[in-house]
């Protein structure tokens, strides 16, 4: 284990080591290291997420808690709980229960699209869980791959060789702290982390240009860049440059979904166009109503 991950993994388990053990890396990613913990007084798994130092520091430990407390309040099927959060002094990080399974990005990287009918399903499960939250005036800010959990649910049904089918596939939104932390952070600070970077893909245009009035029209915008990376293998927008990507996001038109899967539907497509529009007057005005406009899954 190189130096710095074991400087964070000795501060986790010095903190956690009256309830819990931690037992192995999970993954490492621009933000964060996951790691897989269990509880001592019962057995319980857990997730336990350390931000990167950097952009700890970027973030501050008081932003931290007050925003993990807020996502702490959110009780939803679709939403992966908060169980707890915390600072060491040296690392922030918080626990959630260890979901099994994959995220949207990895099945994207495997598969590069999702049939048709799990796309509508994943993004009807989405727009459920954000649209609960928008009620409670809170948002995420940062819908992309990485933060849409996806498990089967059994089906109970057996097929005529006797299999059980896979059943539906069921997904969860996770880190809503995390992401209104990020949102409420100071710019200049996480530049520099490199933080922006990789979620850029998803941003409304009005989060790019770091708009005073942020509503849930810019959750809408990031939902719609998910659905149609889905269905095409690609975001909206791909760009040479940083500077290419956010001026194609600001101002070029959206490719249609079927230009590059004649197979989706025509309303699929429509809902998707008016879901990433510019104005986010132009889009849909709530979660259900982007929802509403497209077609359940059989």
């Amino acid at each position: 284990m190189e130096a710095a991950a074991s400087l964070v993994w000795n501060s986790l388990a010095t903190a956690l080591n009256d309830r819990y053990v931690l037992e192995r890396e999970l993954g490492r990613g621009g933000m964060a290291t996951v790691y897989l913990a269990r509880e001592l007084d019962g057995g319980q798994t857990v997730a336990v997420k350390a931000m990167h130092p950097e952009l700890g520091s970027a973030l501050g430990a008081e932003r931290f808690r007050r925003e993990m407390a807020i996502a702490a309040s959110l009780s939803h099927r679709g939403i992966v709980p908060l169980f707890d959060s915390g600072d060491t002094g040296s690392v922030l990080y918080y626990l959630m229960p260890y979901v099994q399974g994959e995220s949207l990005h990895d099945r994207l990287e495997r598969e590069k699209r999702v049939v048709l009918g799990d796309a509508l399903q994943i993004t009807h499960d989405v727009a459920e869980a954000l649209g609960y939250a928008h009620g409670r005036g809170i948002l995420h800010r940062d819908v992309k791959p990485d933060n849409i959990l996806l498990s089967r649910e059994p089906s109970g049904d057996r097929d005529p060789t006797g299999r059980e089918p896979a059943g539906r596939v069921r997904a969860l939104i996770a880190d809503f702290g995390l992401a209104r932390a990020i949102g409420a952070a100071d710019h200049t600070k996480l530049t520099k982390t490199g933080t922006v970077v990789g979620t850029i893909y998803y941003m409304s245009p009005e989060q790019l240009r770091e708009d005073r009035t942020i509503d849930e029209r810019a959750d809408v915008y990031s939902l719609g860049g998910v659905l149609y990376e889905m269905l095409t293998g690609a975001p909206p927008f791909m760009g040479r440059s940083m500077t290419d990507l956010v001026v194609k996001i600001l101002k070029a038109p959206v490719p249609p979904v079927a230009s590059v899967n004649p197979a989706v539907p025509a309303a699929v497509d429509q809902a998707i166009a008016r879901a990433l529009a510019k104005s986010p007057a132009e889009r849909f005005a709530t979660m259900q109503e982007f929802a509403a406009a497209l077609p359940r899954p059989g």
